[in-house]
């Protein structure tokens, strides 16, 4: 029976609840009960996660797809090393938010929300207006003042409603939940079920690895629902008996803004309150990430660690990426920049098989890359 609990106190809801955190404490939900995948249980007909939909929360008929999930693995060479990229930017709205956006829609379809709300510094914005135009839905997207404006315009476009806020990535959050206006908050960061279609990633990664597991994966990390949903589909499939160990998770911040990281480095069970900065990786800007607790766990399941990188090795990171034919957001790049430190660190070992999620498209960011690339004509 899938059912829906609160990850911080434990208290029950109905899987069919509108409910986007606990009525209790206030906690991030988690959806339980979904059978285990197994590779017999994988309806083969079907070229988008929903193939996996017999161990997703939305069991009932999927009202809008765009053909979301079975983005392609693409091996590539880095300093010598074998890595496959996990191509997320290939998703139709241009980020891996597509996922969890798919499944967390289909579901509120199914519960009866028609106007949709959400925070974004940009592309899990850009997902929700994206899935919220198709199902001929309203959308209002509360966004960061400094977002991108590729991001903005491609919001904007879907005829989505957008409010500006000054301040800090939380102060956009705060403002999206204080809206009683009647659209519903179809959050990324707290919605159950848009963290249970990010697990989709995990799930075609062992896919199209031949069913089998990597030997590490490296996201970029902001709330890490990347990490987390990888972390709870090789879990599952430990569970169902289809695999027998997790990978290594490796999550990577912006020194200018890791909580995540600094938590890591001291131990903490949650995030550690940091003094952010402005940085070219704002996709993962979060200073106050809602499921903390559980990533960090995960990670430590996993074996793996969060770790933090300049703001000049992203930069340098983005251009080397370029130039192996891999455009992306800055904000990606810094799994690139991630990958050099494991592997200049010995923590990556040669002969390992390691995955690192691409998880924005370049188009996204047009107007910072040109002045990434001018700063560096300066300075050469």
């Amino acid at each position: 029976m899938i059912s829906l609990r609160c990850k911080r106190c434990g208290a029950p809801l109905p899987a069919r609840s509108l409910s986007w955190r606990c009525d209790k404490c206030f906690g991030p939900l988690i959806a339980e009960g979904m059978p285990p995948l197994t590779r017999s249980a994988i309806d083969q007909h079907r070229r988008s996660l929903w193939r996996y939909q017999k161990s997703l929360v939305h069991t009932g008929p999927v009202a809008i797809s765009l053909g979301e999930g079975w983005t392609p693995l693409v091996e590539g060479d880095w300093n010598g090393r074998r890595v496959l990229w996990k191509c997320e930017f290939a998703s139709i709205s241009g980020s891996f938010k597509d996922r969890g956006v798919a499944v967390m829609i289909n579901h509120l379809l199914s519960l009866g929300v028609n106007k949709f709300a959400e925070d974004s510094s940009g592309n899990a914005g850009a997902a929700v207006a994206t899935y919220a135009a198709a199902a001929q839905s309203r959308c209002r997207i509360y966004v960061p003042a400094h977002a991108s404006s590729g991001k903005i315009t491609q919001i904007e476009a879907t005829g989505a409603e957008l409010i500006r806020i000054e301040g800090s990535r939380q102060a956009v959050a705060e403002a999206a939940m204080a809206d009683d206006s009647g659209y519903w908050y179809a959050s990324h960061n707290w919605d159950p079920a848009f963290l249970d279609g990010i697990k989709t990633i995990g799930y075609e990664i062992w896919e199209q690895l031949g069913f089998s597991v990597p030997d590490a994966i490296i996201a970029p990390t902001g709330s890490g629902s990347n990490l987390l949903g990888c972390f709870n589909a090789f879990d599952d499939l430990r569970k169902s008996q289809e695999v027998e160990r997790l990978p290594l998770l490796f999550g990577v911040q912006s020194e200018n803004c890791a909580p995540l990281a600094r938590a890591f480095e001291t131990g903490a069970p949650s995030f550690v309150k940091v003094e952010t900065q402005p940085t070219i990786a704002e996709g993962i800007a979060v200073s106050h990430p809602v499921r903390s607790a559980e990533l960090l766990d995960a990670v430590h399941q996993s074996g793996g660690g969060i770790f933090s990188v300049s703001e000049d090795q992203i930069a340098q990171a983005h251009d080397k990426m370029a130039r192996r034919g891999l455009y992306v957001e800055p904000t990606t790049a810094t799994a690139a920049a991630l990958l050099d430190k494991l592997i200049d660190e010995a923590i990556l070992k040669p002969g390992q098989r390691v995955v690192v999620i691409l998880t924005g498209s370049g188009l996204k960011a047009g107007e910072l890359i040109s002045q990434l690339r001018k700063n560096r004509q300066r300075t050469s």
